[in-house]
């Protein structure tokens, strides 16, 4: 059986200006793993939080799906937006996203201060500006029973993995989300033990 998946989010869900992006190269190992998943994608490029939930306001998904996943944030920090804002963001987009699905995964915040986009910026205030948004993503999730999945360390560890930008991440780069993310997925679509193959 095909499950439906919905992706929200910013530029690192749509995967800007690599040849795949993480939601694409999770269906193809979910494929591969015996369980088809067809996309629905709701992400544009500089979106923060309140614009990724105008667009669902705007253009409301047909649910419901077999999973929810989101990832924003980024473009709230980048901009200097209060973080209190976020974090009122990051509740409705979680209880839009209980709504349209069965189980919701949140993915956090990469560190683009590690980038070589970021050489010329306080790398320390931004990984402390990351940590702290992260905190509020991954509290909002847990308040309301959502999975997170922290590949913040992936892009402290891996700072050159980008595209030509010298600032999103590379296909290569979103192969190691999708190897965190993927067991978390597919305890969210087939919770029977067992269900993951390495």
């Amino acid at each position: 059986m095909t499950r439906r998946l919905l992706a929200l989010g910013d530029s690192y869900t749509v995967g800007e200006g690599a040849d795949s992006g993480w939601p694409d190269l999770l269906a193809a190992r979910l494929g591969a793993d015996g369980v088809p998943v067809e996309w629905t994608v709701i992400a544009q490029t500089g979106w923060t939080s309140g614009e990724l939930l105008d667009a669902l306001d705007t253009g409301p998904p047909v649910g419901p799906f077999d999973l929810v996943t989101l990832l924003v944030g980024v473009n709230d920090q980048y901009r200097g937006l209060p973080i209190d804002n976020f974090a009122a963001n990051a509740r409705g987009l979680l209880g839009r996203a209980g709504e349209l699905g069965r189980a919701r995964l949140a993915v956090s915040i990469p560190d683009w201060g590690v980038t070589p986009f970021g050489a010329d910026r306080d790398r320390t205030e931004v990984a402390a500006d990351i940590d702290a948004f992260n905190a509020v993503w991954q509290a909002a999730a847990a308040a309301v029973g959502a999975e997170f999945v922290d590949v913040t360390p992936l892009s402290r560890a891996h700072p050159d993995e980008v595209t030509d930008d010298g600032l999103h991440p590379s296909t290569a780069h979103y192969r190691r989300w999708v190897d965190v993310i993927r067991p978390v997925a597919h305890a969210l679509l087939d919770p029977a033990p067992g269900s993951v193959r390495g």
